[in-house]
């Protein structure tokens, strides 16, 4: 059982835990899983003449590593799209290159590569203290990896869809980042400071998690996980 103050959810016969910061613990295997991070959005917007606080990844570390803490996790996932873009590495300004290569030292920490940084190589996340590169891995019978596979037959976590549960209640939008569940699939939703999102509803990310029966939007409510229908098989 999980014993954290966190919000504890099965999938898979996997018990797992969401916090309040879009990372998603695994107890058993002492492991954090974080995906889109995209550090260096900033930069790369600035460079393309969309001037933006420079402050994201410094941000998006220090939640991280607020995660890390409260977890107690010795292991770190990311799912793909860590970076912007394939030189956003070489762009950490100091400070925030500094907090990242703590945390890589801190814990065992392996980069899965994403669409947007699938031409990171090892030099640009440094060496073992940096962490390790991998295009997807398999860890305790569950795939992990940037995009849901067309196919998947293996129980899959992933990320790349920014997920977000869109709800009207008393006349109010609400918009809140989540994973969205099936079966044998789960999305979760971006980490980073400054990534936007899509609906969970929306037909490209209910087509991405089949095959299933239902798929759910998953989000943590005050120590609970309150569960949002998406799709049922008719």
């Amino acid at each position: 059982m999980v014993h954290l103050s966190f919000a504890s959810l099965e999938f898979a016969g996997e018990e797992f835990a969401l916090t309040a910061s879009n990372a998603l613990y695994w107890p058993r295997e002492s492991a954090l899983l974080v995906a889109d991070l995209h550090l260096e959005k900033a930069s790369f917007y600035a460079r393309h003449g969309q001037m933006l606080p420079p402050y994201d990844s410094r941000e998006t570390l220090d939640r991280l590593a607020l995660a890390i803490r409260e977890t107690g996790a010795r292991r770190v996932f990311t799912l793909g799209d860590n970076f912007h873009d394939s030189a956003g590495a070489d762009r950490l300004e100091p400070y925030a290159a500094g907090m990242l290569a703590a945390l890589t030292r801190a814990v065992d920490w392996v980069w899965i590569t994403g669409n947007h940084d699938h031409e990171l190589h090892d030099h640009q996340t440094g060496d073992g203290s940096g962490g390790e590169l991998a295009e997807e891995l398999e860890i305790a019978g569950l795939i992990l990896r940037h995009e849901a596979k067309k196919g998947e037959k293996q129980p899959e976590l992933s990320g790349h869809f920014h997920p977000r549960l869109q709800l009207r209640v008393r006349d109010r939008s609400i918009r809140r980042p989540c994973a969205v569940r099936s079966e044998s699939r789960m999305i979760l939703p971006a980490f980073g400071a400054l990534t936007g999102g899509m609906n969970a509803a929306d037909p490209a990310i209910l087509k991405a998690m089949q095959p299933a029966n239902a798929i759910d939007a998953v989000v943590p409510a005050r120590g609970r996980i309150a569960t949002f229908p998406l799709w049922r098989a008719a």
